[in-house]
């Protein structure tokens, strides 16, 4: 009995060791982003697996509160991709034939977002297996800057700086002198492999070409920087330069303000001469002295003319004199005429000419 018992658990043992299994070990994978990272996943079946083939690679993301995510399935002959879209059209699978015993998968142009655990199931039944695969996607080292913080004179202190623009951590550096390396400062061998290089007291042997290296696990980059050591500059002269050039500005911006103010008082003063009226232009003639030789013309007239044609004339004469005019004349005051007798005024050649009379409404009678 027991013999059976032990012959049985063989059995069983025998069977378990030749079923379904994935052959790929658990493993860690870093790359760098942009890159394609390659997730191998074998497997070998028994001839007890005898159901339909089926195969699931699930994301499982560092943030454990999220679920795990399917990004691609095989079943039933026919390959589905699209089902996490953060990786759709991105993750592949290697393998033509899936049946020959390969589910490796490529993830291409890696980003930050592909961290995680990646996790090959493989089902036939009664087979079923899987495998972990732990992925890092790292950031090369790219954009390093290698500047001066600080005066290069003789004597003066400043740094060396090295700073990548972007790169993921842990990063190593490492410092150089391309010309005379042998010139090197001992004081700077403890800082050769730091960002920052502190130089004291600094001296014209420390001119030349410096090289800096940064590195990371998946990458490098490197950048130059030339050190050139001179002598104090005349600090007094630089700074009295500076004043009288800011002086000679604020001169010079004084004088064109005080042109413009003047400009614009004389253009000022043009409008409004040009608007005031001369003292010594004589005025226009007043309406009263035109009634006035008006009216005298018109009694030079009466006087010439025969009492024959007299009545028409005056009194188309007489309407033609603007009431206006002739009531605002003024009167001036006259001398009373002096009299004359009739036989001297024959002797002096006097004329006698007979005035009609006028009426109030202006006829003549």
């Amino acid at each position: 009995m027991a013999l059976l018992l032990r012959f049985v658990l063989l059995c069983g043992v025998a069977d378990f060791t030749r079923s379904l299994s994935i052959t790929t070990p658990d493993q860690m994978i870093e790359k760098a982003k942009g890159e394609t990272a390659y997730l191998p996943c074998k497997f070998t079946l028994s001839p007890d697996d005898q159901g339909p083939l089926d195969i699931e690679w699930l994301l499982s993301p560092p943030d454990n509160q999220k679920v795990d995510q399917v990004i691609i399935l095989y079943s039933g002959d026919k390959i589905y991709d699209d089902y996490y879209q953060d990786l759709k059209g991105r993750v592949h699978f290697t393998s033509s034939d899936l049946k020959a015993g390969d589910a490796s998968i490529n993830v291409t142009n890696l980003q930050l977002s592909d961290i995680g655990t990646y996790q090959c199931k493989v089902k036939k039944a009664p087979g079923v297996a899987n495998k972990k695969i732990q992925l890092t996607v790292l950031v090369k080292p790219s954009g390093t800057r290698c500047y001066i913080d600080g005066s290069e004179e003789i004597g003066s202190d400043f740094k060396l700086k090295c700073e990548p623009k972007e790169g993921s951590l842990p990063l190593q550096y490492e410092w150089q002198k391309m010309s005379d390396p042998q010139k090197l400062p001992t004081s700077w061998l403890a800082e050769m492999t730091s960002s920052v290089i502190n130089v004291k007291n600094a001296s014209t042997e420390y001119s030349g070409t410096y090289s800096c290296t940064v590195r990371n696990r998946v990458g490098s980059d490197q950048c130059l920087l030339s050190l050139d050591v001179i002598p104090p500059s005349n600090r007094a002269g630089t700074i009295a330069g500076a004043i009288i050039g800011t002086l000679c500005a604020l001169l010079v911006i004084g004088f064109i303000i005080f042109c413009c103010l003047k400009k614009r008082r004389e253009e000022k003063y043009e409008k409004e001469v040009h608007h005031d009226i001369r003292e010594d232009v004589p005025p226009p003639k007043s309406r009263t002295s035109t009634a006035r030789s008006y009216i005298g013309s018109n009694h030079s007239s009466l006087g010439s003319m025969s009492p024959s044609n007299m009545e028409g004339y005056s009194k188309a004469q007489y309407n033609q004199v603007p009431s206006e005019d002739f009531e605002r004349a003024p009167q001036s005051p006259t001398l009373p005429p002096a009299k004359v007798a009739a036989p001297n005024l024959s002797r002096m050649g006097a004329v006698p000419v007979m005035i009609p009379a006028q009426s109030k409404d202006g006829s003549i009678v």
